[in-house]
């Protein structure tokens, strides 16, 4: 991180926000995240909302092999990983939704 940075420093994902608007505007809308501690990465996040994770994913030529899956807060929730560059920056794509529990039926303890 650089306290020294200015805008213009964090054209690349900006830049590469642009160009994904203007050729996915249709999609849906992610959580959209700039950050002077990493000038080079754009992060889409979908929150309760892994169908926007997977349309974004294959929009921007992601393969399913390619997302790492973990669990976080003691299993309670889902999170998707999964990075690609474009136009020059590293474009982040993120997923997390709650991990449903699997339904005991029968009685079965």
């Amino acid at each position: 991180m650089s306290e020294n940075l200015t805008l213009d420093d964090l054209a690349v994902p900006l830049r590469a926000l642009r160009l994904l608007a203007g050729d996915f505007g249709h999609l849906p809308a992610p959580d959209v995240h700039v950050s002077t501690i990493y000038p080079e990465q754009l992060e889409l996040t979908f929150y309760d909302d892994l169908s926007g994770f997977e349309i974004w994913r294959e929009a921007l030529g992601i393969t399913p092999d390619a997302v790492t899956y973990r669990k976080q807060g003691a299993g309670s929730t889902g999170v998707l990983r999964a990075s690609v560059d474009h136009a020059g920056a590293t474009v982040q794509l993120r997923g997390y939704a709650d991990v449903v529990a699997p339904v005991v039926v029968g009685g079965a303890a």
